[in-house]
């Protein structure tokens, strides 16, 4: 099933200087880029977004850590496209996470892990919601370029 995912690439990946080979990965997988943007998170809107969490002792540590810098947030389309990210992405504890993942390779922990990937279809749909329009996602098929 076609489907959409959401994924931030974390100050620490911004960083880092490994977004170019975040998305490197994700487009060596098959997966369509269709849309992109870089933003200075500010906090009530990273509240906001991470509220599901908000009773949970890591979330203000989170949210300050995502408002640190500049994150990357993406969407990217394909085929059950949140299993498939959340396979390329990897366990939340990098340390924990299996080998050739991206959490694998770039993170430390369970924090500064690189990257937050859309857990289900649903979450999916609200997460992209939140950070574009409609308009802003692009409708096209890579094979009118061929």
């Amino acid at each position: 099933m076609m489907e959409k995912t959401c994924v931030i690439i974390k100050p620490d990946g911004v960083c880092k200087k490994v977004s170019g080979d975040i998305i490197k990965k994700f487009d060596g997988e098959g997966l369509k880029l269709v849309a992109v943007r870089m933003i200075k998170p500010e906090k009530q809107v990273m509240e906001n977004f991470y509220s599901v969490h908000k009773d949970r002792e890591f979330f203000k540590p989170l949210v300050d850590f995502v408002c640190s810098a500049p994150v990357i947030v993406m969407v990217w389309e394909d085929e059950n496209a949140v299993a498939k990210v959340r396979g390329i992405v990897g366990s939340t504890n990098s340390k924990e996470a299996a080998d050739g993942t991206l959490r694998n390779i770039f993170g430390t922990d369970n924090r500064r892990n690189v990257v937050h990937a859309s857990d289900s279809a649903e979450n999916a749909q609200k997460e992209i919601a939140f950070f574009f329009k409609p308009e802003e996602i692009a409708q096209y098929d890579y094979n009118d370029w061929q």
